[in-house]
């Protein structure tokens, strides 16, 4: 007897404070996620890392056995001077001086990359103004970003995605669930085409050094805003139309980053998914539900009320006015 009332007892537990458990979980799943990454990480790329860092160092010491007239200490000055120019987008390779990372087309895409945040880094203002001016172009630029790319989305997802789902419920008679799960999935299918695969094949023939999957690889880390820049398009030597190329890669980013917003909103709107993302929300209590709920009956109520006299008052000051005879006048109009 009393294992069971300890045991229901328990599952109430359990079940008033379900959003909260649910809420634990998720926190632990993500720390447990991110722990793995780094691990796997780690476990990928540090025998790389070593390996490159051991020839660097074979590098340098048969570079400075062939120049004995010059000191480990300048080399490294040197070097230390060439990396910080590096970090600015600045290349000393001959092969490099002919692209000018500050004209238009190169600002143009800079400025796309900051204000979707994707920020590939490969180029950097140089300059105290160009720094404050970033800060200042962000703090605008950003939410002014967030605010047209939301509007762009509602506008698009009412014909991509509600109409159709409700055409083939209304007209066909399909489930409306099922339309919606298979509408996401051909949804998501065309952009992964359209966005991530084609886009890789032409970026693997219009650059020289990347293949399919580095192409590949930078069209996801763009378009999911990550941005790492170890990838940027129309940096190498002597690139065809240059100009052009960096414009189209602008209208890509942009219109790449509509196109998973759209995708990501559909997923979002499938019933499925709105279960599950409730059990990690905060639920409202009954108590302050009646009491919005009262609020709000009691400002209809005396808003109502408040309508009704002032039309009784409108309609009084719209009557004609009459003279009301008094009843003396009537009597003495009779004798007469």
């Amino acid at each position: 007897m009393l294992q069971s009332l300890a045991g229901s007892s328990c599952v109430r537990l359990v079940e008033q404070h379900r959003s909260a458990w649910c809420f634990g979980l998720l926190v632990l799943g993500y720390l447990l996620y991110l722990v793995f990454g780094a691990v796997v990480f780690s476990s990928v790329e540090l025998p790389y890392e070593d390996l490159l860092r051991q020839e660097l160092g074979k590098l340098k010491q048969r570079f400075l056995e062939e120049h004995a007239c010059l000191s480990e200490q300048q080399l490294e000055q040197f070097l230390l001077r060439v990396l910080e120019a590096s970090n600015y987008g600045v290349s000393v390779l001959s092969n490099a001086s002919g692209n000018w990372n500050w004209d238009f087309t190169s600002s143009l895409f800079f400025a796309s990359t900051v204000l979707s945040t994707t920020g590939y880094g490969h180029t950097v203002p140089l300059s105290d103004g160009g720094k404050a001016f970033c800060i200042i172009y962000s703090v605008i630029g950003i939410p002014f970003t967030l605010l047209f790319l939301t509007a762009v989305v509602q506008r698009i997802i009412v014909y991509v995605t509600r109409r159709p789902v409700l055409y083939f419920h209304v007209r066909w008679g399909f489930s409306k669930q099922v339309v919606a799960i298979i509408h996401a999935v051909v949804l998501g299918f065309i952009t992964v085409s359209c966005f991530f695969f084609i886009p890789a094949a032409i970026f693997s023939v219009l650059e020289d050094d990347w293949n399919f999957l580095e192409s590949f690889y930078f069209c996801f880390i763009s378009l999911s805003t990550i941005g790492l820049g170890d990838y940027v398009p129309g940096e190498g030597y002597n690139q065809k139309f240059r100009e052009l190329y960096k414009i189209g890669i602008t209208c890509y980013l942009l219109l790449g980053l509509i196109a998973m917003l759209v995708v990501l909103e559909t997923f979002c709107e499938l019933h499925e998914l709105k279960k599950f993302r409730k059990l990690f929300y905060v639920k409202k209590d009954k108590e302050e539900d009646q009491v919005h709920i009262m609020e709000h009956d009691q400002l209809s109520f005396s808003s109502i009320s408040d309508q009704a006299t002032s039309m009784k008052e409108d309609q009084k000051a719209n009557e004609p006015f009459v003279t009301s005879q008094s009843p003396t006048s009537n009597d003495s109009s009779l004798n007469n």
